[in-house]
């Protein structure tokens, strides 16, 4: 068996608001605090990989010391693009652009921001890299550090539920983790979400 858990990163320095992959803020103190409280006492991974944004890269390097580990960068890891909203906050975007925000929500795959990557190319190079990590470490534990968005995506494709229904429902915290399980026998019929 494989399993692959994915841990969103904690609070990030400038409070909430739309960062995508082109704001790189690191971690606030108080997201340090999360993401080391939502280790257990005796880690299971073998091999973390991160995406390449500071609040989950300077994390996962961390947490990969202690535990004397390989941690590696995976840069199709990183959070779906937000177009012209990223930098901005909720009630930012609210403001100036009228329901633009409520409209995405409720239909992220065609209400995206200008410039927003396309949900759909998002939960594939997320899914690739999900397919990939199963086939570098079978029968390992690994730790993903990732997004919100990147849990979701692998929710999705996992519960086989439609991309935006699980992108505009499923609410991820700061150091959430979710895990899964793939059995190596070459007759399983996939990925399992364990709650």
């Amino acid at each position: 068996m494989t399993h692959i858990d994915i841990i969103r990163h904690g609070e990030p320095e400038g409070g909430r608001r739309y960062r995508g992959y082109g704001i790189d803020d690191p971690l606030s103190e108080k997201g340090w605090q999360q993401m080391w409280q939502a280790v257990p006492p005796n880690p299971p991974w073998q091999h973390i990989v991160s995406s390449p944004l500071a609040r989950c890269r300077q994390f996962a390097e961390a947490l990969a010391t202690k535990l004397n580990i390989p941690c590696s960068v995976e840069d199709n890891l990183k959070e779906i693009g937000f177009g012209v909203w990223e930098g901005r906050t909720p009630e930012d975007i609210e403001t100036s652009d009228g329901d633009a925000l409520k409209r995405f929500i409720n239909d992220p795959l065609h209400n995206r921001p200008q410039g927003a990557e396309p949900l759909e190319s998002f939960a594939e190079r997320v899914w690739n890299v999900y397919q990939h990590q199963l086939q570098l470490h079978p029968g390992k534990h690994i730790l993903l550090v990732a997004h919100a968005g990147v849990i979701r995506a692998v929710t999705s494709r996992i519960l086989g539920m439609p991309l935006d229904a699980v992108y505009s429902k499923l609410k991820v915290e700061y150091a959430a983790i979710a895990r899964t399980r793939q059995s190596d026998k070459p007759d399983s019929s996939g990925p399992v979400l364990i709650l």
